[in-house]
């Protein structure tokens, strides 16, 4: 079965960024696509601390939720982050998480779907949207997209659950995800993935 995996960046368990992830959920039960959610939000994640310690080992320094999420991203055919939005952009405690857990993996993310979803009262939502979805496309992962931005509005999960086009497009959002990995998957058997190169890394060290 193919799987996703779903971060909850709130500190609010049932808040309004999770009102959207449920209702994700719920469709991609209903599309045979297995999911696993990760409450980030909940827990004391700093940010890294570009040690490189993890060139070394294979894993993060800071042995917390980072590492024990990092083989399931790795089983995953999929993964969907989900964040409030604090000052136009993405809480810490996301920030911090996808930062340490994308530089301290090695394995390859390539061709894994991605999806970010959103969630604020009024502003910020696609300033916010923007910076998740950088994760994905540095690392070679398709982003699924929906009927419209992947965002939800209010400032209680009651509120979230009035945003009827929030919500309709979260359930696009899954279906459309829940496709692009079966899709991909039978790819991979027909064609195998595309080639990526490696050998090129701009720096400029001589100063010139």
């Amino acid at each position: 079965m193919n799987k996703v995996l779903i971060l909850n960046g709130s500190p609010h368990k049932h808040g309004c960024t999770a009102t959207a992830l449920d209702e994700m959920i719920k469709v991609f039960e209903e599309e045979g696509v297995g999911t696993e959610l990760i409450q980030v939000g909940t827990k004391d994640i700093r940010g890294c601390i570009s040690c490189n310690k993890c060139s070394e080992t294979g894993k993060c320094v800071f042995d917390d939720l980072v590492n024990e999420v990092a083989p399931k991203l790795e089983e995953a055919d999929g993964l969907v982050v989900g964040s409030p939005v604090y000052y136009g952009s993405p809480n810490g405690n996301i920030i911090s998480f996808m930062d340490r857990l994308f530089y301290s993996t090695h394995f390859s993310k390539h061709m894994k779907v991605g999806a970010a979803v959103v969630s604020c009262r009024r502003g910020g939502n696609t300033a916010s949207f923007d910076v998740l979805n950088k994760y994905f496309t540095i690392s070679g992962m398709p982003v699924a997209s929906s009927s419209y931005w992947n965002q939800v509005h209010g400032f209680t999960a009651d509120d979230v659950k009035k945003d009827l086009e929030g919500l309709q497009t979260m359930r696009n959002l899954a279906r459309n995800m829940s496709f692009m990995i079966k899709a991909f998957s039978d790819a991979k058997v027909k064609y195998g993935y595309p080639e990526v190169e490696r050998g090129c890394f701009t720096s400029f060290p001589d100063g010139k």
